[in-house]
């Protein structure tokens, strides 16, 4: 197990790619002055489509290979094998989705979006979110065997990448909103094979369809969870811009991209306690709850710090990032912080169900957050828009999180220091 002095330094290792999550916002002043809120509001549907197609392609085998990874770490070869039999899996699911995407594009622009006019943008929106998600593997691959370096730079130059090319297509050449997308597709095309070249020269390529089998049994449960949980974590921005308009949608998706930087604070910060629960969970087993409770106690109290800071804040960062006219995700920076801050818990809830091997259950919680947000969601829009959407996103978050909480603690559970 990684001693404190190593793991304190890998906090600040993981906080560098937070860091370079700050570099979106150095482009936001420059986009909002050349695309509309109706730009932004297209934009944020069409990611709505991509990041739920994408979801279909990894089939769950995120989650499966982040608990696998533990079980098979001894082997060097067998580590190998999980690897490359999940990014293979999932490369071909995502060739098919894909096929299809652009078979039927017109119907699913017209769908989501409400016109064809920005068929390409969703199929090359789908594309890039891909590429971006698929590196999601050999991150977890340093993340997991504790590389904290390689896992920094690799994501740090992903967003550098993005920043240049956007700032080139957008500002300069003046393509339009399209320009964002294929900013994200050439950088995440160009880190994945960078990554793919990297490893191949560490870990041989190799494939093992047992192994395969193994992982599949466990993200398959998964599916409908992923499938009603990118549902849920997208219906708000895909109400608010059928119920309310498409620029009450983009309003609503810049406030949720200021707010989400705590998201990202929070997943630097995962990246260093995730390993350490698991491998307590596999070494101490059913008594490994008492050291994990006292192991996150500091790293709930900085989550926490994040989200009210951010929400704090929140006035001067958005009257600094946008013009007048976007001047009203204010609060919703601020609802929403406060939503990210509770989901700290949230994030430990599926690491002790599929620890357990529970991951059934997981879509079972999945569509019980659905069912509260979709029925939150709609009557909040339908009166005050997209201000009622944060609100009911918080709502519905605070209660499916609680009810998840329960259900995790039963079957594994976390003795957290609630005292203190």
């Amino acid at each position: 197990m990684v001693n404190k002095e190593q793991q304190i330094k890998n906090v600040f290792i993981y906080l560098l790619p937070v860091i370079s999550s700050i570099l979106p916002f150095i482009s936001m002043p420059i986009f909002t002055r050349i695309l509309s809120k109706e730009d932004y509001g297209v934009l944020a549907l069409a990611q709505v489509y991509a990041i739920f197609i994408c979801g279909l392609a990894n089939f769950g085998m995120t989650a499966a290979y982040d608990r696998n990874f533990f079980q098979f770490r001894h082997n060097r070869q067998e580590t190998a094998q999980l690897l490359y039999s999940t990014i293979l899996f999932v490369v071909l699911n995502f060739s098919l989705l894909a096929g299809l995407t652009y078979i039927f594009n017109e119907t699913m622009s017209r769908f989501v979006i409400g016109s064809v006019e920005h068929v390409k943008l969703l199929f090359w929106a789908y594309c890039a979110q891909f590429f971006s998600s698929i590196s999601y593997y050999y991150l977890t691959y340093f993340r997991n065997s504790e590389i904290a370096s390689k896992f920094s730079f690799y994501t740090i130059v992903a967003s550098l990448i993005n920043l240049v090319i956007s700032l080139f297509l957008v500002a300069y050449l003046r393509i339009g909103v399209i320009g964002i997308v294929y900013a994200q597709l050439c950088a995440g095309i160009i880190v994945f094979c960078v990554l793919t070249y990297k490893l191949m020269s560490t870990l041989t390529p190799s494939l093992n369809r047992k192994i395969l089998v193994e992982s599949l049994k466990i993200s398959y449960p998964l599916t409908p969870r992923i499938f009603f949980g990118v549902i849920s974590a997208q219906v708000d921005k895909y109400m608010v811009g059928h119920l309310a308009s498409i620029g009450s949608a983009g309003i609503y998706s810049i406030g949720q991209r200021v707010a989400y930087s705590v998201f990202t604070f929070m997943t630097a910060i995962e990246h260093v306690f995730s390993p350490q629960v698991y491998k307590r969970m596999f070494d101490l087993q059913g008594k490994g709850g008492e050291s994990i409770g006292r192991y996150l106690t500091p790293f709930a109290y900085i989550s926490i710090f994040a989200a009210l800071l951010i929400a704090l804040i929140s006035e001067e960062i958005v009257f600094i990032l946008v013009p007048v006219s976007y001047h009203g995700v204010t609060d919703i920076v601020v609802i929403l912080s406060i939503y990210y801050g509770f989901l700290f818990f949230g994030k430990l809830n599926g690491n002790q169900l599929i620890f357990m091997k529970k991951t059934y259950i997981t879509s079972i919680l999945t569509m019980v957050r659905i069912c509260l947000n979709v029925g939150i969601n709609i009557p909040f829009i339908l009166r005050w828009g997209a201000i009622g959407a944060a609100w009911a996103t918080l709502l519905a978050g605070l209660i499916s999180g609680y009810i998840s909480f329960l259900v995790s603690q039963h079957y594994y559970e976390i003795k957290w220091e609630y005292k203190k």
